[in-house]
């Protein structure tokens, strides 16, 4: 497995265990004296629109506060490390119908570990490219469609933003059969009939076939796009979740090739799958 993460949120969990050595009187005096190198991207000025007056959502978007690369980089400001503050939009634990609450509980770690995309060289998917994603996204905005370039195992997706309607009988797609329609400065997308491989978070969170996705867009600022997400699957929650407004932020670098190749892990794991299943794998229970 290609092992790299240049966008995500590793220097969050360094910087958290430094400071958490610091008596909290010199932590807010070291924060307040510090300048750091990498800073939080301002706003910018008002967002572009197309000739049709949507508001334009073409760009290449960051999964942090920068505008550009954070991971394992050194004089970076922490506001600047992730998508929204916990602290001031706290997102919800999932509510679990029973049965798939034990479900989850139940898995074992390498059964976790044999769940996650990025261990099976498989796409991501909806909407789990927006919540576990630390790779940059290039949009293009048309007036009727947006292309999504993902950078993570260079996956794409195509929206059509014309009115058409989904499939009657959708066939399981990773990234769904998707419908969109405009509330004002917010597009609303749609997606129902999911592959059955994808997992919401790499936690466990699996879904049924009646799980419905609605992303919604907008893009306040120039260099501001937010991005907030509904999951619905009556059949596995209590009740729709809804994620913290995400905020991704605007940079000028390259969507580079990244391909899972030669996953070498992924044939340890299932062998060590097997073991378990035979009951012939020792734990340290």
């Amino acid at each position: 497995m290609r092992l790299r993460i240049r966008y995500g949120l590793a220097w969050a969990a360094a910087m958290t265990a430094a400071m958490s050595t610091l008596p909290a009187g010199a932590q807010d005096t070291d924060a307040a004296e510090t300048e750091y190198v990498v800073n939080v991207l301002g706003p910018g000025g008002p967002p572009p629109r197309l000739p049709n007056g949507r508001i334009d959502l073409t760009g290449h978007w960051f999964p942090n506060g920068a505008g550009q690369g954070v991971s394992g980089r050194f004089g970076v400001d922490p506001a600047a490390l992730g998508t929204f503050d916990r602290d001031v939009t706290p997102e919800p634990p999932p509510v679990f119908q029973p049965w798939a609450r034990e479900r989850i509980e139940s898995m074992t770690e390498i059964e976790l570990e044999l769940s996650k995309s990025s261990v099976n060289c498989m796409p991501r998917g909806v909407p789990a490219i927006w919540l576990q994603n630390p790779y940059t996204t290039l949009m293009v905005h048309k007036g009727d469609m947006l292309v999504q370039l993902y950078e993570v195992l260079n996956n794409w997706r195509v929206i059509h933003l014309d009115g058409r309607p989904a499939p009657e009988y959708p066939e399981p797609l990773f990234h769904g059969n998707s419908t969109a329609r405009w509330e004002g400065d917010t597009l609303i997308v749609e997606s129902i009939g999911f592959d059955e491989r994808t997992y919401i978070l790499p936690n466990g969170w699996f879904h049924s076939d009646q799980l419905k996705v609605t992303e919604r867009y907008s893009r306040p600022s120039m260099n501001y796009l937010i991005v907030e997400i509904t999951v619905e699957d009556p059949e596995v929650l209590e009740e729709p979740w809804h994620s913290a407004p995400r905020r991704w932020t605007l940079g000028d670098g390259e969507v580079y090739e990244f391909y899972c190749t030669n996953n070498r892990e992924l044939e340890e794991l299932q062998r060590l799958r097997d073991l378990e299943l035979a009951g012939e794998l020792e734990t340290d229970d």
